[in-house]
């Protein structure tokens, strides 16, 4: 089974002026048109065919066009769009691109009529800068030590997912995760949640008994059978070195031509690492954990020690301990100190979970690092699963920065079009018409929103747009029903940052598709 292609190819020859800027927008609203149906909480799905034959089941636009093979440069250049705005973040990655099509659109008309590109674009930027203007202007401030607006919050933004349905466990899980990594020094936070948030995924149990850990999981299992599968308190060594005979670099010969050479080689390798183990159990361990390889005869020393060894973890996950357990990770074991043991772990333990081991570091104090496990019935849920707990954790991180909320439900969209529909009649010139095709193209969110449940557009639009008229900067569309409804009292409010980064890129790169008059390729044809 192939990949979903998009076929919409630049065909090889060379397109300049007029026609190349109508090749790119026309590919950018297809792109925008595969995804338009994914917006609000009464979005479709896409299942995506990958090559291997595997099904990929979501609504979650970023995920879809990482899918989605194109062909045509521009269409490319969208689908970094909404790379940008998961990298940059982690949420409104449809929104993007739904605008980014919208606002091409609405300027073709302009750039049929022969009106410089580059006063639509000047036209654009200014547009720009008063649309982030009006959102500052609507936003209001968040408290984020409040957990109930925190959670509110994060509801709102997983409303649209699949998860919606276990809205209260997945918001708590997503804030708990961000509060857990959060570090607060005097002057900047640092929330790392790619890298000290990891999730951890085990098919099977229910949804419900997913949950954050106050430390580390990993799916590994002790070395020898007889060590200890659970200790409290434990004394832990982190390594990056293996605890293995030290192998020859490179091309190593050795001729032996007495059998004693060969007794005393092994007697030596055997000293070697007897010396390594020793070394190890002066500090009193109680776990050593690897990430290299633990030979036999260590494990034998080890296990004689009382110690509980893994090995071969990964550097990520080593990481991790480290930073939950208070450890060091140590490249040579003879450069081992007091100082470099970690002793915030509270309990390590080993548990059978179906028919695999998982190695739990939990109880740490301050741990600054955690895992979320997730539980569920099949593959394809959990990662659906994952997807929405990663956008609910990098909206309640962009909260931890920047404590400002903009409404939801197209609200904010309409403001700024309302705004600058008025703002554009002060314009003088041609450039009046490329600032309000901006206005005109922020309505495409509220439009689209509508469009996915079935109610009628003209009709609610027109309603709210009266009220936005007034003043009632709030409203929005309700996305379950297709009504106007008031998001102060409807609840839903999504983080400023995320609304600035959509309309700051749509704009961009529109304003930066618009800009190109030639495609060359580089690709001859083959000659048929």
């Amino acid at each position: 089974m192939q990949a979903p292609v998009v076929v919409m190819n630049a065909g090889g020859e060379r397109q300049t002026g007029r026609k190349a800027q109508v090749s790119n927008i026309t590919a950018a609203k297809a792109v925008a048109d595969i995804i338009r149906t994914c917006l609000g909480p009464k979005a479709m799905l896409k299942m995506l065919l990958d090559p291997m034959g595997g099904i990929v089941l979501t609504n979650d636009g970023h995920a879809i066009l990482r899918e989605i093979e194109v062909a045509h440069p521009a269409a490319k250049s969208m689908i970094e769009l909404s790379r940008t705005q998961d990298e940059e973040v982690g949420d409104g990655t449809t929104t993007v691109i739904i605008l980014a099509g919208e606002i091409l659109a609405q300027t073709f008309p302009y750039v049929e009529r022969n009106i410089h590109p580059v006063i639509i674009i000047s036209a654009l930027k200014e547009a720009l800068k008063d649309a982030l203007e009006i959102i500052h202007d609507i936003s209001k401030p968040i408290d984020t030590n409040d957990e109930s607006q925190m959670i509110s919050l994060i509801r709102s933004s997983i409303g649209t997912k699949f998860v919606s349905r276990w809205s209260n466990l997945m918001c708590k899980l997503a804030l708990d995760a961000v509060k857990t990594v959060a570090i607060e020094n005097n002057d900047r936070k640092e929330i790392d949640i790619k890298r000290y948030a990891r999730i951890e995924k085990i098919p099977g149990g229910e949804i419900e008994e997913s949950k954050v850990l106050d430390g580390v999981m990993l799916n590994k299992d002790i070395t020898h059978p007889k060590m200890r599968r659970r200790i409290e308190n434990p004394r832990i060594i982190l390594l990056d070195c293996p605890l293995e005979y030290k192998k020859g670099e490179s091309q190593t010969n050795i001729e032996i031509t007495k059998e004693e050479d060969w007794t005393r080689i092994l007697e030596i390798e055997e000293e070697q690492i007897k010396t390594m183990c020793e070394t190890i159990l002066s500090f009193n361990p109680d776990i050593v954990i690897t990430e290299k390889g633990v030979s036999d005869l260590a494990q034998h020393y080890l296990l004689k020690g009382n110690v509980s060894a893994l090995r071969r973890v990964r550097k990520m996950d080593n990481n991790r301990i480290a930073r939950a357990t208070g450890a060091t990770i140590v490249n040579r074991v003879e450069d081992l100190r007091e100082s470099d043991i970690g002793t915030r772990c509270g309990l390590f333990n080993i548990e059978l979970i179906g028919d695999e081991y998982y190695t739990f570091l939990t109880k740490c104090q301050d741990p600054h690092a955690c895992t979320v496990l997730l539980r569920g019935p099949s593959k394809d849920i959990l990662n659906e699963i994952e997807r929405n707990l990663q956008d609910a954790m990098s909206v309640a991180r962009n909260v931890f920065f920047a404590p400002r909320l903009s409404p939801g439900g197209g609200a904010t969209e309409m403001a700024i079009s309302v705004r600058l529909a008025e703002k554009a009649k002060t314009i003088e010139g041609v450039a009046q018409w490329p600032y309000r095709a901006v206005s005109d193209a922020m309505e495409v969110i509220p439009r689209t929103l509508v469009q996915n449940c079935g109610a009628n557009p003209v009709r609610i639009l027109s309603s709210l747009r009266a009220k936005h008229a007034q003043g009632g900067y709030t409203f929005g569309v309700d996305g379950e029903n297709g009504k106007v409804v008031d998001m102060n009292d409807y609840g839903i409010w999504e983080p400023e940052a995320i609304k600035l980064q959509s309309i700051k890129t749509a704009i961009e790169s529109a304003s930066l598709l618009l800009r190109v008059d030639d495609i060359v390729s580089g690709v001859r044809k083959s000659e048929s």
